[in-house]
């Protein structure tokens, strides 16, 4: 037996005896296993998985183990993830530490910076959020004006943050603060981190068209931020901020790459029937989800292969974009083709004419239009692919 073969019977054991069956189910969205300081586990089991995996790693299994991670190959990662989709298995943490900030503090964070967050982020204490967009700065996002000043061993930051996802729960924020208003705009920008119960600082949610509010205004009222969580260079938070976005990206854009969530073909067979030999009793829709479930198989399979190709240490780049545009346009497919299937039934917005999935799925139909919004525009990602990609003149 190969080393690689051992390991995948260790993991499936280690799944049978540690993952509990509920958690074997598309994961409700009240049960969103964020972590945080104030989270709170509606199902107990929850929060017993993320346990169960953060003493193994297993919340972050590429990071190094003196971070907390699981410290796996990229062959032994393949494994893991495929063990986890055999049983259906919801991911025990998701969010913005283990997407976004954890990998850009392994590539920019201080030694002290690492050992501070990144243990807290695979454990799930912190619940992170990003300080990107402005009023008036948001695909151009190197215009922004909140500034932060220097003074003695701290920042004062004053200024304002617009869709910061999740600030009203969040423990702690990474920000892009402009440092210096003479320098060129990419040039003048730090990336600092801040915990957001210090003083001076107001969140505001924004209630959206799905009626919920996961997007925060954010103030900043001369916020005292020390200078030892300035990340990278002073001046050079531009770097940084780049290389958080293009793993937002291809964070993002892994939604539509064959997640088990809300499964059409369930749907297809109870609101429009079967035919004698099992198939969905409508060949139109028959034939649209077949489409997209092999567009999502294609997109799954190209995904895993630039997981191969990352063997040889290259940074994501432009296929970040690639990813991101045309993952969110299939999870827009997605509600679209659900929503095609409920029918009259994708038109309740409450009451008891309307069950509790019906209900969300159209939320959620109405949530997924900002996937094209969100990360950078679709957009902004097909500029860049022009540009990057193909080669094409600005």
């Amino acid at each position: 037996m190969t080393e690689l073969n051992a390991f995948r019977e260790e993991i499936r054991g280690w799944l049978q005896d540690n993952c509990p069956k509920s958690i074997q189910t598309p994961m409700a969205a009240d049960e969103y296993p964020g972590g945080g300081r104030r989270a709170e586990y509606k199902n107990p089991e929850t929060k017993l998985w993320l346990e169960r995996c953060a003493e193994k790693g297993y919340t972050v299994p590429s990071w190094p183990k003196e971070y907390g991670g699981g410290g796996l190959s990229k062959e032994e990662i393949v494994v893991f993830q495929r063990e986890m989709k055999e049983i259906n298995a919801r991911p025990p943490l998701v969010g913005m530490g283990l997407s976004m900030i954890g990998p850009a503090l392994l590539d920019y964070g201080t030694e002290e910076q690492k050992k501070e967050h990144l243990p807290k982020i695979a454990r799930g204490d912190i619940w992170w959020c990003q300080g990107y967009s402005e009023p008036g700065s948001g695909s151009d996002l190197a215009s922004l004006r909140t500034s932060a000043v220097e003074d003695g061993d701290d920042f004062i930051i004053n200024g304002q943050k617009i869709w910061t996802s999740g600030a009203d729960q969040a423990d702690w924020m990474f920000c892009l603060v402009r440092t210096d208003f003479d320098a060129p705009k990419h040039d003048g920008i730090s990336f600092v981190l801040f915990d957001m119960e210090t003083p001076g600082i107001t969140v505001k949610p924004i209630k959206l068209i799905s009626g919920y509010s996961p997007f925060c205004e954010t103030f900043f009222d001369n916020v005292r931020v020390p200078k030892r969580n300035l990340v990278h260079e002073l001046n050079k938070g531009w770097t940084v901020g780049k290389r958080l976005l293009q793993h937002e990206r291809s964070s993002i854009g892994g939604i539509g790459g064959g997640q088990k969530t809300t499964s059409i073909e369930e749907y297809a067979l109870k609101y429009l029937g079967k035919t004698t030999d099992g198939k969905i009793d409508d060949a139109s829709v028959r034939d649209n989800v077949l489409a997209h479930r092999i567009n999502d198989k294609a997109f799954s399979l190209t995904m895993q292969r630039s997981v191969d190709e990352s063997k040889t240490g290259a940074s994501p780049g432009a296929l970040s974009s690639m990813f991101k545009y045309y993952g969110t346009e299939q999870n827009k497919g997605k509600y679209e083709l659900l929503l095609d299937i409920l029918g009259t039934q994708s038109l309740g917005w409450s009451g008891n004419d309307f069950t509790d999935d019906e209900l969300g799925t159209t939320r959620a139909w109405l949530r997924s239009k900002a996937n094209s919004i969100e990360g950078g525009t679709s957009e902004v990602q097909l500029n860049i692919i022009a540009k990057r990609v193909l080669g094409l003149p600005d």
